[in-house]
């Protein structure tokens, strides 16, 4: 079932929306640091320069595209607030923006969504609606509500403001390096890598694009194999974050600019993102860890290189750790 909702335009953000975006949102945002770390560098026999979106407002890169997309609508666009559906950090990252802009915002989120986040939501003043943990219910859930509220779409990813927001985390990440030769980030709807690949397409093209993604929600690499999208309805994965499919536009620059896609199991997901806590003493979810765990396992494919890595977000339920489950 396709997503209810006036439908997007097919238009493909430019660099130049990418400026426009972060002029637009860096009055609510970090300039988010980059850390290294020694022994991640040795055990990896590569450079590796993490972007720790993990300290972003309300906790996500993905504040990035949701506050680029609200600041942007028209005061008339604005009138019965914002909605979308998300599994969690575009959810809050919405409620977030929407909240500094006034406005109210209604969220479909999975009933299996982690606490944390829908405890965000709620704290950022997000109203929310559950869904059963599939693509179709979230869609079907969300053309409810959109009847009922008329609120304007967000999409979490396939949309060219959200694309254009997230393009600035590559952006200031070309600033605090010297020089990469690839660039690592999540793939599960295409937002980041999207945004990714528009930034680096202009200012870094000679910059490699791997997107990493967990073995049981492959999707995008059967893609990326297969020359069209292949969308899995229900994929079960530790990393909630990467169970959507790629839509028209993050399919547009997947098929153009990314140059692999890897994947990683559940257990060596778990593992680097263990690892990070221990090593970086970071707070990091199961989707950003699946980058270093590609990394770690493909290690002819690293080794030597300068390696930017996006740490997309740090909302964890700290009750539910996966390395504590029986």
């Amino acid at each position: 079932m396709p997503d209810t909702a006036p439908p997007l335009p097919s238009i493909i953000p430019t660099f130049h929306d990418v400026v426009e975006a972060h002029d637009r949102i860096r009055p609510h945002i970090h300039n988010t640091p980059v850390l290294t770390s020694s022994y991640l560098n040795d055990a990896t026999g590569a450079s590796l320069f993490f972007k720790c979106e993990n300290f972003q407002k309300a906790g996500a890169f993905k504040v990035r595209g949701a506050t680029n997309a609200v600041f942007g609508l028209r005061e008339d666009q604005l009138e019965k607030g914002v909605a979308t559906h998300s599994s969690g950090n575009h959810a809050l990252s919405l409620s977030y923006a929407a909240g500094r802009r006034g406005v109210p915002c209604t969220v479909v989120m999975p009933r299996t969504a982690p606490e944390a986040k829908k405890a965000a939501v709620r704290g950022y003043g997000g109203r929310i609606i559950e869904c059963e943990p599939s693509t179709s219910s979230r869609e079907a859930v969300f053309a409810e509500v959109v009847a009922e509220t008329g609120a304007e779409f967000v999409h979490p990813y396939n949309d060219p403001r959200v694309i254009a927001g997230q393009g600035t985390c590559s952006r200031e990440l070309l600033t605090q390096t010297d020089g990469l030769d690839m660039m690592v980030a999540p793939i599960g709807g295409g937002g980041m890598i999207s945004g990714t690949c528009l930034t680096l397409s202009t200012l870094a093209p000679e910059v490699a694009i791997i997107a990493a993604e967990p073995e049981q929600a492959d999707d995008a690499a059967r893609s990326l194999e297969a020359g069209h999208i292949i969308a899995d309805d229900a994929p079960t994965t530790i990393a909630d974050g990467l169970k959507v499919p790629l839509k028209e536009l993050t399919w547009h620059f997947v098929k153009n600019h990314v140059t692999d896609i890897l994947t990683a199991s559940e257990q060596e997901i778990i593992d680097a993102m263990k690892l990070t806590w221990q090593r970086m003493k970071i707070v990091i979810e199961p989707s950003c860890a699946v980058p270093l765990a590609i990394i770690l396992k493909y290690p002819d494919v690293f080794r030597g290189k300068r390696i930017g890595v996006v740490i997309t977000g740090g909302n964890v339920d700290l009750d539910r750790l996966p390395w504590m489950r029986s």
